[in-house]
């Protein structure tokens, strides 16, 4: 009887850690949706694939490619957000992707960029592929992917590879995709925090990102920054530019409508909402002016409850944009929901991100 006893007790005990360390919830009915359902401001809409499993993708984009849309983002884990290594911020899994033809009803694809078990490898987990963004290099031919990479035990840090720029590329959009290492951009001082990338209208693509330097001298502090990548998307250029105006910005989205450049960003304090901030150039590489909040209404001082992500176009409507953002539970990460806004473009070349409890980008005024 004693040795059932333990026997049953080490079974629940197992079982109990798989289901903590899981990255993949139970699934749930399944539902065809035919619209972005956000709902109410204060609400936490799961949205789950068509298996019924929750979506997992987490601060990452949507890229168009092979005639469908495809949703990628890095799994966190069903835990709190706290330091140490078992936060529910960091990922035992990697990043993650869904694809879908409407924007509405997305099937999962798989892992396309996986840690590892391995202690000698440089994605050991746990660890964080904070912000992934893929952009196409039509003259490699190859899908590239930056990230901001924080190594085992995924802890940010000062030091090198506790708070670097991460690069992995694909010859195919769904992976899976090779790591090729980590860096800084500029020079070692400056630290990666929140990072995005922006492909403009010629092909060149740009790195975007919070560079935090806490050496005393010039650059001191968190600014944003641009860095212009290689042409192949794998390394950075000695092309960059400070937005001097972005101090202390982080979850940078850049948009670019009619030759203007808009960059959405948010403030730094940590898991707490605040309220979103945009700045307007004619240039990528500035001067950058700051025009404030694009939100409005109800809770616009805590940007809907919500932190930017990313932008993108519909394809074959590139004048129509729309704003991905995620509302973060940092009880649980896993939870954390995602909402999208349609963009609007006002007079003199402004923007406004008016809040939609449930809309369809095909209906929506221009």
């Amino acid at each position: 009887m004693s040795l059932s006893i333990k026997n049953t007790r080490l079974h629940w005990l197992i079982l109990a850690l798989c289901l903590a360390g899981s990255e993949r919830s139970a699934p749930a009915q399944t539902q065809t949706h035919t619209a972005f359902t956000n709902g109410a401001v204060t609400e936490h809409l799961a949205w789950r694939d068509t298996a019924g499993n929750l979506i997992n993708a987490h601060d990452g984009g949507i890229l168009w490619a092979d005639g469908k849309y495809h949703w990628y983002g890095m799994a966190l884990r069903p835990l709190p957000a706290i330091n140490g290594p078992d936060g529910g911020q960091k990922t035992t899994l990697g990043v993650i992707m869904y694809s879908s033809t409407d924007l509405y009803n997305w099937t999962y694809e798989g892992v396309v960029l996986a840690c590892s078990t391995d202690p000698a490898n440089p994605l050991h987990c746990p660890m964080r592929f904070e912000r992934p963004k893929i952009l196409y290099n039509a003259h490699t031919k190859q899908y590239v992917m930056w990230f901001h990479y924080v190594g085992y035990p995924g802890d940010h840090g000062n030091t090198i590879g506790a708070g670097d720029a991460g690069v992995a590329v694909s010859s195919r959009v769904n992976g899976p995709y090779t790591f090729k290492g980590y860096s800084r951009p500029i020079d070692a001082k400056g630290i990666v925090r929140d990072c995005t990338l922006f492909q403009d209208d010629d092909g060149s693509a740009y790195f975007i990102y919070d560079r935090d330097v806490r050496e005393p001298g010039p650059g001191f502090g968190r600014v944003l920054h641009i860095v212009k990548l290689t042409d192949d998307y794998l390394g950075f250029s000695n092309k960059w530019y400070k937005i001097a105006n972005a101090e202390r910005r982080e979850a940078p989205v850049m948009i670019k409508r009619n030759g203007t450049y808009y960059l959405i960003t948010s403030a730094e304090t940590g898991w707490k909402d605040n309220a979103a901030n945009y700045y307007r150039a004619t240039n990528i590489m500035g001067p950058y002016t700051e025009l404030g909040n694009p939100t409005s209404g109800p809770y616009a001082d805590v940007t809907y409850h919500a932190q930017g992500t990313w932008a993108f176009s519909p394809h074959g409507h590139k004048h129509e944009v729309i704003f991905m953002a995620e509302r973060h539970i940092t009880s649980k990460m896993t939870d954390s929901s995602y909402i999208f806004l349609p963009v609007h473009f006002g007079a003199k070349s402004t923007l406004t991100l008016p809040y939609r409890t449930s809309w369809q980008w095909k209906l929506w005024p221009h």
